[in-house]
């Protein structure tokens, strides 16, 4: 049910996206002319190269590297996080209301993935080549510095560490055995969903359109604060996360010039 939900809502954002927000020959493009994608693919092979790159490491060291790494470990840094910031996220868990807590697990579980695969997918097709380099070495800057501490400092997350209720969970049942294939409850700090969707934010207003400009800004602000509304990230995870973006947004403004 909850595959069918996610899928239906990629669909109508995708469908949204296609009909109000793109230009309507970038539109006709991405829906109909297949060899004009493989040839825009071709010529960006490349940055796309380095996000698939990225993902299935990623995907490698949640599955197999993680788990043995974390018990080698044998130490939750999350003691350590809460000693700092005390129970300001976990107060959220206590005070859900059920409007707002739907609201942001749909963006979370379904309009944040949206923005990392159809981003890549428009730069490419619009030839946007400055924004997908962007976000390609931008997500590589992100993730080589992100994984030392993923490996070496394992941190709960907010509502695993205090054992309170999921609001995945309580929003779309058995979501999250989908959701841990592709991350762990442990890897916090940084923010991954804050880093990556400030990254995304900057690339997508690099492509001069307006309606995608306020669309991502839109979603870059509704996750951020969503991790912490659904007591998933600690504060620190957020303002570090935020931090490595920001840093890496700087190498890039000086690095890749306009084309």
């Amino acid at each position: 049910m909850w595959m069918t939900v996610i899928g239906l809502i990629n669909l109508i954002l995708f469908a949204f996206t296609i009909t109000f927000i793109l230009d309507r020959k970038e539109a006709k493009k991405i829906i109909f002319d297949f060899n004009f994608i493989i040839q825009r693919i071709k010529k960006n092979l490349l940055p796309i190269f380095l996000i698939c790159a990225v993902v299935v490491f990623h995907l490698i060291e949640v599955k197999f590297i993680d788990p043995v790494v974390t018990n080698w470990i044998g130490y939750d840094y999350a003691n350590n996080i809460k000693a700092i910031e005390n129970g300001f996220v976990y107060w959220f868990s206590q005070n859900w209301t059920t409007g707002i807590i739907h609201f942001f697990v749909l963006i979370y579980i379904a309009v944040y993935p949206f923005t990392l695969w159809f981003s890549p997918l428009y730069f490419t097709i619009a030839n946007k080549k400055k924004a997908l380099k962007s976000l390609a070495y931008g997500l590589l800057i992100i993730y080589v510095v992100s994984l030392p501490f993923y490996l070496f400092i394992p941190i709960k997350n907010v509502y695993t560490f205090y054992e309170t209720k999921s609001a995945l969970e309580t929003v779309i049942p058995y979501v999250e055995n989908f959701f841990y294939s592709t991350t762990t409850i442990n890897n916090c700090l940084p923010s991954l969903h804050t880093a990556m969707t400030i990254l995304v934010a900057y690339c997508l207003n690099l492509t001069g359109n307006k309606k995608l400009k306020i669309f991502g800004y839109f979603v870059m602000i509704t996750v951020i604060i969503s991790v912490i509304y659904l007591s998933i990230h600690w504060l620190t995870d957020v303002f570090v996360g935020a931090l490595l973006s920001l840093g890496a947004i700087f190498i890039l403004k000086r690095y890749i010039g306009d084309e």
